[in-house]
């Protein structure tokens, strides 16, 4: 990893030699949220804070990006290749992952939908263990049906990902070190986008600690609870564990599980806000390679 991130410093270093003698801080800027994403991507574990950390400087990272393409010298130089089919890759590579970005938004927006039909049956107390069999019963139902649409997309951005290889050329090495930035920059909201995709599908290895941990924390709802593990535990999977058990030995549902509900329906929330931050930067940036290209 560390040569990784050396290699993809020197090369931004190396391809910043076609912008002025001078680098441009815009070109310092890309550098630097480039590395921090990659540096975030170095971490295993997959936390509600890391996956806003993660969209937050990815939003930041094509921001730079786009204000990469407002330079004269980036305008000539894409100009140059408006023809060659790599621009169109990088132009449809745009547009799947903005694809992706609505796939992710529907599918918090119907979780946020049932989720609080599930919390309104629990609010209103009266016959709410049958309620939560019911409700419940639809909340898993979707969850399921949305692992697979999770599971489609993490496919294509797997696809996408390997086109975002670009060779490097001696024909033209200004236009080619334009265009790798570009689909570097694409590259790294794929692998992003990957992180945040398995986050809300869930680690399948850690399905059954993270069932038996919900469980137990049900059953001695006293307990205090201080493991660091535990605080990092998926929101999606706290729920999905606990709402499996209630439903299959239907205990009364108790303060714990309806804080899970509240828990997951702000990480929903943030998710949403975040997602819809980098959709917007995405459009921006695509706008502007089309404008580029049309001149």
């Amino acid at each position: 990893m560390a040569a990784a991130e050396t290699n993809t410093k020197t090369s931004l270093h190396n391809r910043s030699n076609s912008l002025p003698s001078a680098p441009h801080p815009v070109v310092s800027q890309v550098e630097l949220h480039l590395n921090r994403l990659k540096n975030s991507g170095a971490t295993a574990s997959l936390s509600s804070t890391s996956i806003s950390h993660k969209l937050n400087g990815l939003h930041d990272f094509q921001y730079s990006t786009d204000k990469l393409l407002q330079l004269t010298t980036t305008q000539q130089a894409l100009a140059q290749e408006c023809s060659d089919k790599k621009v169109d890759e990088v132009l449809d590579g745009s547009l799947r992952l903005l694809d992706i970005c609505s796939t992710v938004k529907d599918c918090m927006l119907q979780s946020k939908d049932i989720l609080h039909e599930l919390q309104s049956v629990i609010r209103r107390k009266r016959d709410a263990a049958n309620g939560i069999t019911i409700e419940g019963g639809k909340y898993l139902a979707y969850r399921k049906k949305m692992k697979k649409t999770i599971g489609k997309a993490l496919e294509n951005l797997k696809a996408i990902n390997n086109e975002f290889k670009v060779p490097s050329s001696n024909k033209d090495k200004e236009t080619n070190s334009m265009l790798s930035i570009i689909k570097e920059a694409e590259a790294v909201t794929v692998s992003s986008l990957e992180s945040l995709l398995l986050f809300i599908i869930g680690p399948k290895g850690q399905l059954k600690q993270s069932r038996w941990s919900m469980i137990s924390k049900l059953i001695q709802p006293k307990r205090i609870y201080c493991d660091s593990k535990e605080s990092e535990t998926n929101e999606f999977e706290k729920v999905d564990a606990v709402l499996q058990f209630l439903i299959s030995s239907k205990p009364s549902c108790n303060e714990n599980f309806q804080k899970d509900m509240q828990n997951l329906e702000l990480c929903i929330e943030d998710i949403e806000i975040g997602v819809e931050r980098l959709s917007r930067q995405l459009i921006r940036t695509r706008v502007s390679l089309l404008n580029i290209l049309n001149h």
